[in-house]
């Protein structure tokens, strides 16, 4: 998957789970400032994220994340890991 697959997967999900209107998706947002998504959602998020890359996905791997081109980068580096 290129970034840009990631990025359209992931605006899916903030869109369908969250309820994120699809035009504040960006990669500069903030998941928790700007799209108003808090920890528990951030779980929700990280789930969904397993299933898209098949992959164990540790929590600690996922505590820097700020925006979503964090996300973006994170997934794409677990695909070609």
């Amino acid at each position: 998957m290129t970034r840009e697959e990631i990025f359209t997967t992931l605006s899916g999900y903030l869109v369908e789970m969250f309820e994120v209107p699809a035009e504040r998706i960006t990669l500069d947002a903030k998941l928790f400032e700007e799209l108003d998504l808090d920890s528990i959602d951030a779980v929700d998020l990280v789930v969904r994220l397993q299933d898209l890359t098949g992959k164990k996905i540790k929590p600690e791997q996922f505590k820097t994340v700020r925006t979503v081109a964090d996300v973006v980068d994170r997934v794409h580096d677990l695909l070609t890991e």
